[in-house]
Parts: C-alpha cells; sequence; structure tokens
C-alpha cells in the first residue's frame, strides 16, 4: 500500500513538472525507471528504450529550433550549439534543477550505492520523458517541454569554436597523476554526413560523452562535458582552505577508483619510447594510435 503511494506520488510530481496530464500513465512510469529497477523484468520495464526515440526526437526539436533562431549561422555553428545543450552535462542539471531526481525509481542495487550513477541517470530521464511526452500526446508535448526548459538556455554564444577542453581537462586531472583517455565508441549517419560519439575515461571509467561532426570535435565536445561533470571537485581544489582542497582531491581519487594505488595510472618516464601503449593499441578493446598521440601529447 506504501509503496503504491509512493509510485502514486512521484507520477503526480512528474506531470507537473512537464506541465502534462497522461493519457497512458504505464509511459510516465516506464520513463522514470531506471534500469536497476527493472532487474529480472523485461527491457521494456525501463526508460532504456525511451531514452532512444528521446535522444532522436530531442534533437530534431533542438535542430529545428537553432535553424530558426539563428538564419546567419553556418551548419557548424549550429551544430556546435545543438551539441552544447543536448550534452550529457546540460540535460543532468536541467533535469536536477526541475526535481526530477525525486522522481525516479530505482532499484535496491543503485540505492545501496547511494544513487552514484544519478548524474547520468537524469540525463537519460530527461530523454525518455521527452519520448513518453511525444508518444502521449505527440510532437507539440514534447516540444513545449523542451522549449520550456532547454531551448530557454540556447544562445549564439554556443555556436563560437571551443577554447581547447582536452588541454585543460588534461592539466587538472593530472595534478593528481590522472591521465584522460579518449574512445570512439560510436559512429552515426551516411558516409557523406558523418557524426561521432566519443567517451573520455578516467582510468576504465567513462566520465562524459561528447558528439562531433570530426572525431575531434566529438573528444572536444566529450572533455567539455568532462570539466562541467568534475566542475565542483575543481573548484574545491582550487580553494584557499587546505581542508577543502584536501577534500576536493580525496573524493576525485574515490569517485575514480584510484584509492587503491594498482587502479592508479603510470606515468610513462620522459623520454622512454611508448611501446607498451603501442602493444596495448592492437590488443582487443585497447586504445587506437590516434587516442595514444592525444593522451601523450605527441
Amino acid at each position: 500500500m506504501q509503496e503504491q503511494s509512493e509510485h502514486t506520488e512521484k507520477l503526480d510530481k512528474a506531470e507537473k513538472i512537464l506541465g502534462h496530464e497522461f493519457s497512458d500513465r504505464s509511459l510516465l512510469l516506464t520513463a522514470l525507471t531506471h534500469p536497476s529497477a527493472a532487474e529480472g523484468h523485461s527491457i521494456s520495464d525501463s526508460y532504456e528504450r525511451l531514452e532512444f526515440l528521446g535522444d532522436s526526437i530531442l534533437g530534431a526539436i533542438v535542430s529545428y529550433e537553432a535553424y530558426h533562431a539563428y538564419p546567419n549561422l553556418d551548419e557548424g555553428g549550429l551544430t556546435r550549439i545543438k551539441v552544447s545543450l543536448v550534452s550529457g552535462a546540460s540535460l543532468s542539471e536541467v533535469g536536477k534543477e526541475l526535481g526530477l531526481a525525486d522522481c525516479i525509481f530505482f532499484g535496491s542495487s543503485e540505492r545501496g550505492t547511494g544513487r552514484r550513477g544519478l548524474h547520468s541517470a537524469l540525463e537519460n530521464v530527461y530523454e525518455s520523458l521527452v519520448a513518453s511526452l511525444f508518444l502521449d500526446g505527440g510532437i507539440n508535448a514534447a516540444a513545449s517541454f523542451v522549449k520550456r526548459t532547454l531551448i530557454v538556455r540556447m544562445s549564439e554564444d554556443m555556436a563560437k569554436e571551443p577554447e581547447n577542453p582536452k588541454s585543460v581537462l588534461q592539466e587538472r586531472l593530472q595534478e593528481d597523476g590522472i591521465t584522460p583517455t579518449y574512445r570512439l565508441v560510436e559512429t552515426q549517419g551516411p558516409p557523406h554526413d558523418r557524426t561521432f560519439v566519443t567517451q573520455v575515461f578516467v582510468g576504465v571509467k567513462s566520465i562524459a560523452k561528447g558528439v562531433g561532426r570530426t572525431k575531434k570535435e566529438s573528444e572536444s565536445q566529450a572533455a567539455k562535458s568532462a570539466l562541467e561533470i568534475l566542475g565542483s571537485f575543481f573548484e574545491g581544489k582550487d580553494s584557499t582552505d587546505k581542508k577543502r582542497r584536501a577534500e576536493a582531491k580525496a573524493a576525485i581519487m574515490e569517485q575514480f577508483g584510484f584509492d587503491d594505488p594498482q587502479a592508479r595510472p603510470r606515468k610513462r618516464l620522459v623520454g622512454r619510447p611508448s611501446r607498451r601503449l603501442a602493444r596495448r593499441s592492437s590488443s582487443k578493446g585497447a586504445l587506437g594510435v590516434s587516442q595514444i598521440a592525444d593522451v601523450e601529447g605527441l
């Protein structure tokens, strides 16, 4: 009885946030269900399929709005606006501000970690909610929500060529002996119109992903998202308060599993050939040559 009441309370709150009363509430429930809460059940019981659909719908809405808002921008500028708006860091921030964290249904395995995956869950839930609105109320319902919560953040400044976020991220992490690496995880679209998806890793953990029209741009966007995600850590490290600096450093090490000395990536000695890395590039799942060059600053 109490569980049913909690379900109803969360769904009511979500409808209020979305500004839409669902005809089919099962769509809303699915959009808010984390995979950990659907373990042992059908894949359609969690938000993953809706997230897939919502990603495309969200991209189309943002592209449409940017196209009409900035008639003098070229394709590259419009793409940078879109990529910035739909980045994981952006969607997660919007989801947090809307209060979506209190609406998500987590399983016991995720609750036991203190909801460590909340950041990515907020990003995924935003996209799944866009899909649920589209399926229940059509494109107008989905577009209305996106305009009210995301498009209001859109600005022409997002179209500017970014500085070099990869260098900034590498410098900040290497202060603690950590080197970020980049991995191309997906290529979308036909050969003449490619879109690349890259993830940036700290150790074996993925921090963020980026999308771009070139591999270089996707890596840059991934680094930019990572900097936004790690912003609070870096602010603490820059503090004049020694205790706060120490706490921030410890938090970074714990977050990415480097509290164990065996997990810390080894530093390459200056002047030593990178044969070990070259060998790794030929093994299954290892970094490619271009990623190795980026990591080592070649």
